[in-house]
């Protein structure tokens, strides 16, 4: 905690002094149109329901989950990521499904890793077809606001996540594929140490990898697919419509996806508790590809600001809801092994 908050507090720093404003000026929100923050607010509903709704088709070929679970788990476990220090909060989602449902925690905990490898395929994918779709500045910027930020590396980025998560999902099905291997390994490596330390660690392996089971299956694989896509393509357009009601000319689809990539691969990095600075530079660098510098630092911020406050908001609401709904919801028929 004391490491992420002095994360914070130095993006911070560099924010301030850079010139890039944490809290815009009143005069940076003259044009923001209310509607733009509302259609926002509305797509980020539809994003968090399938953000965690589909997680569903990943669990079933574990054991029975109802929806209703599945839900609210993923919005306790959503705001955890956020808001727990250095993405502690991506162990919540496998405790909570084990304590309301008949899968296990490491079971769990390989659907967890999955998604967060397909969403990375996704996501860098959208990314870089929204770079290629798009008319970037030309020179871009060296420098947004006062701080010296080589906007240029964006698109380099943008290739070597692309190349990063596909080779992360090329592991991930030889993986599965050949988990009894993986298991051998483990025992015969840590074994040199501990033989009860490498028997409880491959079957820690062997657990993950069973968590994997919905890879080969067709009819659980595609409905993920396409839920997560609605996910996706929903964030998109939120981003779009609220640049548009901030004034920003020049960001369409292909833009917000640009933004969006940018968001979504700066907030991997542990960092302070709610992606604080990350985010808001990561929106910045986004910005600075397409618009004006004075732009940037003007409506720019308002952008920024609004849609890091109405994330922030929605995170701690449907957190609420989730925890309503786990306190009142169906507890499991029958208790899945420890771990």
């Amino acid at each position: 905690l004391a490491v992420s908050l002095l994360l914070g507090v130095a993006l911070a720093w560099m924010l301030i002094r850079g010139g890039l404003p944490i809290v815009p000026p009143s005069e940076a929100f003259q044009s923001v149109e209310p509607w733009a923050v509302v259609a926002y607010c509305c797509c980020l509903v539809g994003v968090h329901w399938f953000r965690a709704a589909r997680w569903r088709h990943l669990l079933r070929p574990l054991g029975d989950v109802p929806t209703r679970n599945v839900v609210a788990t993923s919005w306790i476990a959503f705001a955890a990521v956020m808001f727990l220090p250095l993405r502690t909060g991506e162990v919540v989602r496998p405790v909570l499904v084990a304590r309301r449902g008949t899968v296990a925690g490491w079971e769990a905990a390989g659907t967890v890793g999955a998604e967060r490898i397909l969403d990375g395929l996704a996501l860098s994918s959208l990314f870089l077809g929204g770079l290629l779709a798009t008319t970037p500045l030309d020179p871009l910027p060296d420098h947004i606001g006062d701080l010296a930020l080589p906007v240029a590396t964006v698109p380099r980025v943008a290739y070597t996540a692309l190349g990063l998560f596909a080779a992360i999902f090329v592991v991930m099905l030889v993986f599965y594929r050949h988990r009894e291997i993986a298991r051998r390994l483990t025992q015969a490596t840590l074994g040199l140490l501990s033989r009860g330390l490498a028997e409880r660690v491959a079957n820690v392996v062997g657990r993950i990898a069973d968590g994997l089971g919905f890879l080969p299956s067709a009819r659980r694989l595609a409905p993920f697919l396409l839920e997560s896509s609605c996910y996706w393509v929903l964030n998109a357009c939120g981003l779009w419509l609220i640049a548009a009601g901030c004034g920003l000319e020049g960001i369409g689809f292909g833009e917000a996806c640009v933004i969006m990539g940018c968001i979504g691969l700066g907030i991997l990095v542990p960092s302070a508790p709610g992606y604080f600075g990350t985010f808001q530079l990561s929106v910045y660098v986004a910005l600075a590809m397409f618009v004006p510098p004075a732009v940037v630092t003007g409506a720019g911020s308002a952008f920024a600001f609004l849609i890091y406050l109405c994330q922030v908001a929605q995170h701690l609401v449907l957190a609420a809801v989730g925890a309503w709904l786990d306190r009142n919801g169906p507890r499991p028929a029958a208790a899945p092994r420890s771990g």
